[in-house]
């Protein structure tokens, strides 16, 4: 299997550091907000590797972090005058309630920052013992990075070529620019902690070295993450490792590419998000993640409405032939009695997805074989329709961790909206010409099948 590592710069062999067992870390979510899609893209995309991976018989254990103190987070309960622990709590309840609507399975560790600060203390003490940390004059204890000589390996780059700056705290207590936090001194109205040097709370890259090494080891097969983590965070979180161990920290580095709403990188901090859950309420799960998994993992995807309704036609294609074979064999379809196909068909599978993680070669196979599902279905051709079936739902779906479920195909939330859009302006040009009886008229018919009409102040609403 090859997969696309960072550090090398290149397609390289998974090699395990363990035979048969495969260690992950998945750099998690600062809970100060709700799940956007960029968010939901590294889940989508390391919830169907996971599978994938046990899916050829590997022991896989996947961490993904919440990170629940952080200067946003602060900057959060003070804006709503709330403690610093509300609102994380508050938030890391709603990822959970996302990733049960995206229909996501849990990874198995979930740990939160908060949790592991005295093993993130006992770090930073080790680190500061070798020589590698110093506490400056305002309290804050850095990573010396020029005492690291492997600095900038990750991401590529010379250290005198990095800019300080963007994503580069700047700061006059520091050494050389580039030294990052490992503890930050709180002022009286911030959450702390105490420690050897005065009252604080964790920086933000030591503590996924912290709850990584504590979970799986001081060398693991897998570090991953959006490409925009690259510098400073992951070179941070490597250069530390290392520094402390002495020891390899991930053996490969893979990122998955940002998500783009008008060629511009979706954050929260620009404030162009699209929430999972409002995403959620208009398009079905499995066309979320069809939508996701159709582009390679790694290159940067553009999301419209327009983009998603289109794919929504394509995945519920697959949900009608799914749904017919079903009620040909009245509600169970037989398992296939001949399994060449299914066999080359499985072959396929594990050949693209060992190949980088090529997810977008299985979509496209995925609808190839709904649509010979169709004509066997139309056909009749009963051997076809088992074959298909089974592909489709038992092995390319549960893989990718799609058309997993018996659920009724919703009707296109979109189309509804603009439809309603239409009638409600005929409505509102009715009533500006004083024809009352016909607005009237609209009103209580879609009332008769289940759309409420109010007219409000703030203009004329449904649901």
């Amino acid at each position: 299997m090859k997969i696309y590592d960072t550090l090398s710069a290149g397609l390289v062999d998974l090699v395990p550091v363990k035979e048969g067992e495969i260690k992950i870390y998945l750099c998690g979510p600062t809970v100060y907000n709700l799940l956007h899609i960029g968010n939901a893209r590294p889940i989508i995309i390391f919830d169907a590797f996971r599978r994938f991976l046990e899916y050829i018989g590997y022991k896989v254990t996947l961490v993904q972090n919440f990170t629940d103190i952080d200067d946003k987070i602060i900057d959060q309960a003070n804006k709503e005058k709330v403690p610093f622990e509300e609102v994380g709590k508050r938030y890391i309840i709603e990822y959970w309630r996302d990733m049960t609507a995206l229909k996501a399975r849990a990874f198995n560790f979930h740990p939160k920052t908060t949790t592991y600060v005295d093993e993130i203390i006992s770090y930073i003490k080790e680190l500061e013992e070798k020589g590698y940390a110093y506490k400056a004059e305002n309290g804050d204890v850095y990573f010396e990075v020029g005492k690291f000589s492997r600095y900038g390996e990750l991401s590529h780059r010379k250290i005198e070529d990095l800019k300080v700056g963007i994503r580069v705290e700047v700061s006059e207590y520091k050494k050389n620019p580039l030294d990052f936090a490992l503890w930050k001194a709180s002022r009286e109205d911030e959450p702390s902690w105490e420690s050897p040097w005065g009252k604080g709370r964790p920086g933000w890259h030591i503590e996924c070295s912290v709850m990584s090494s504590e979970i799986l080891g001081d060398t693991f097969d897998i570090h991953a993450g959006g490409n925009d983590l690259i510098f400073p965070h992951h070179e941070n979180e490597r250069a530390q490792a290392i520094a402390k161990s002495g020891k390899d920290f991930a053996r490969y580095w893979m990122h998955n590419g940002m998500i783009r709403m008008a060629q511009d990188k979706m954050s929260k901090s620009l404030g162009n998000v699209w929430y999972l859950r409002d995403l959620l309420k208009k398009f079905d799960s499995d066309v979320l993640k069809i939508f996701i998994l159709s582009k390679h993992y790694r290159i940067p995807i553009d999301v419209s409405e327009e983009l998603l309704h289109n794919q929504g036609v394509s995945v519920n294609r697959v949900k009608e032939s799914l749904n017919e074979a079903e009620e040909f064999f009245n509600g169970k379809v037989p398992y296939p009695q001949e399994m060449n196909h299914v066999k080359e068909q499985e072959e396929y599978l594990i050949s693209s997805l060992s190949n980088d993680f090529d997810t977008p070669s299985v979509v496209a196979r995925i609808f190839e074989l709904s649509r010979d599902l169709n004509k066997a279905l139309n056909s009749r051709d009963e051997e076809t329709i088992k074959n298909n079936y089974y592909i489709i739902r038992n092995i390319y779906g549960s893989v990718l961790g799609v058309f997993e479920t018996n659920e009724q195909i919703q009707k296109n939330n979109l189309e509804l909206n603009q439809l309603m859009e239409i009638i409600l302006n005929v409505r509102t040009a009715l009533r500006k010409e004083k024809l009352y009886n016909l607005s009237d008229y609209i009103r209580d018919n879609l009332s008769k099948i289940g759309i409420e009409i109010k007219d409000t102040p703030e203009g004329t609403k449904w649901s």
